[in-house]
């Protein structure tokens, strides 16, 4: 309170001595000001020049750039003066949108869900007058994902897609770019995976053809014209694509028009590719390990055909690989109703193997056969003709190794064996005796060997035509 009272005297006194006279009003409210600042907290830059001379040329800064900004891009671009809910030139003739893409990846391909995936930028170019603004440089203005949401664009999406998205990693991977006439650029980078209708006839030695389609959704061709922006040129692909099974041949880009009978007329644009599939994979896996099951089952035709401990389980082995590499082939291919290229071989090869063992059936049941004819023979025969007695002969069979089982130790002469010799001997001695029936030894003779001997060259040649022609229709 003092010192108020001691700045009021100064102001009289000051006022005073000026020798002028001042409104009282005026008087304090100066001092009312002077009171105000004094109580006011100072800072601390204020309070280390505070007792300076340069106060008053500091408190003046300098106006921050930073923080001077032009118009909005929504004001520039006036988008809240039109309604664009709308097409460009609603009401007029269709709206032509170029379309060009390109292709970053081919991710996979499946043939039990017949569909592919991949990765592409998708890009679109049309004109839209509404967006037109006014450029002293002639530069366009590119925005990301937020101002598409506020214009028209295209509403594309991908016939036949089973799923599909945008990328959003680190941010939405879309891009709008406007030109000073108005002129458009949207591009993002999606991932489809869309259906593919194969034919598997000829798997794995087939070629298979597979579009991914795009196509506007509420648009027909009366409003919106989609076309490709260059041709084949609008399709692209990356040098590295590459896939594992396949062998991508060719792009190429088609147009078309399809038909809804409930909506209309619609342009749609395919882009087709070709895939040849690489068969070495399956040479190692499928034909090979088939083609070797068969040639180890005519290892049986020079096996001796006493030794069944070793014919049987060769046979049963053959047989049951063969069924394991038809079910692994058949698990990882879808449930089609046509026969395939590999059902074809692997099935045949199956009937290669399972006539092995039934050829080493019908072997032993003939080598059955002729020794109980021989037995019986042998105890009708009223003399051995130089050989041993029949008794003995039966004793001196069963110690003969198994290479002369039923030669009765006998040597071969010109390829023809001694038991034919056998039976020739029992039918002279029924000449000789003047022996009735002897008419009913001339069919005992059975060379159970010839059916190993014609098999062993039957089944090989066989087999070899067989796949001379497999191989000529199919590669």
């Amino acid at each position: 309170m003092h010192t108020d009272v001691v700045l009021l005297f100064m102001l009289v006194w000051m006022t005073g001595a000026s020798g002028q006279t001042r409104p009282k009003g005026q008087t304090l409210q100066r001092c009312r000001n002077v009171r105000l600042k004094r109580e006011m907290p100072l800072t601390g830059g204020a309070r280390r020049f505070r007792n300076s001379s340069s106060t008053s040329s500091i408190f003046k800064r300098s106006p921050d750039i930073t923080k001077v900004w032009g118009p909005k891009s929504e004001q520039l671009l006036k988008i809240d003066n039109h309604d664009f809910t709308m097409r460009p030139g609603f009401g007029g003739p269709a709206v032509p949108v170029g379309v060009d893409v390109q292709v970053e990846s081919l991710d996979a391909i499946s043939e039990v869900d017949m569909d592919f995936t991949m990765t592409l930028y998708l890009r679109h170019y049309w004109k839209d007058e509404r967006l037109a603004f006014k450029s002293n440089t002639n530069l366009s203005m590119t925005f990301d994902g937020r101002l598409v949401k506020k214009i028209w664009v295209p509403d594309m999406f991908f016939v036949h897609s089973k799923k599909s998205f945008t990328h959003d990693t680190t941010t939405e991977n879309v891009m709008l770019r406007v030109y000073p006439d108005g002129k458009v650029l949207y591009s993002l980078r999606v991932t489809v995976t869309s259906m593919c209708s194969m034919d598997l006839s000829r798997f794995p030695l087939d070629t298979q053809t597979c579009s991914l389609e795009i196509e506007s959704y509420a648009y027909t061709d009366d409003d919106l014209m989609l076309y490709w922006k260059e041709g084949n040129r609008s399709l692209n692909t990356d040098e590295k694509i590459s896939l594992s099974q396949f062998l991508i041949q060719k792009f190429h880009t088609t147009t078309r028009l399809a038909f809804y009978s409930s909506t209309g007329w619609y342009n749609r644009l395919y882009i087709t590719f070709t895939l040849r599939r690489h068969v070495f994979f399956f040479l190692l896996q499928t034909y090979f390990p088939a083609t070797l099951m068969v040639m180890l089952s005519w290892v049986s035709f020079w096996i001796d055909r006493r030794a069944v401990p070793a014919r049987v389980p060769l046979g049963i082995t053959t047989v049951l690989t063969m069924s394991t590499i038809i079910t692994g082939v058949n698990a990882s291919m879808p449930r089609v109703s046509y026969i395939k290229a590999v059902d074809i071989y692997l099935w045949v090869s199956f009937v290669f193997v399972f006539l092995s063992v039934i050829e080493y059936a019908a072997v032993n049941y003939l080598s059955t056969l002729q020794e109980r004819k021989e037995r019986l023979l042998r105890e009708r025969l009223p003399c051995t003709c130089g050989l041993a007695h029949p008794g003995m002969m039966s004793a001196s069979y069963s110690e003969v190794e198994a290479n002369t089982t039923g030669n009765y130790g006998l040597p071969e002469s010109n390829g023809v064996k001694r038991e034919r010799m056998l039976v020739q001997l029992a039918m002279e001695s029924d000449q000789v005796t003047g022996h009735v029936g002897s008419s009913a030894y001339s069919n005992v003779w059975i060379d159970t060997h010839v059916i190993d001997k014609y098999s062993r060259v039957l089944f090989p040649g066989s087999y070899v035509l067989f796949n001379i022609i497999y191989w000529s229709i199919y590669s």
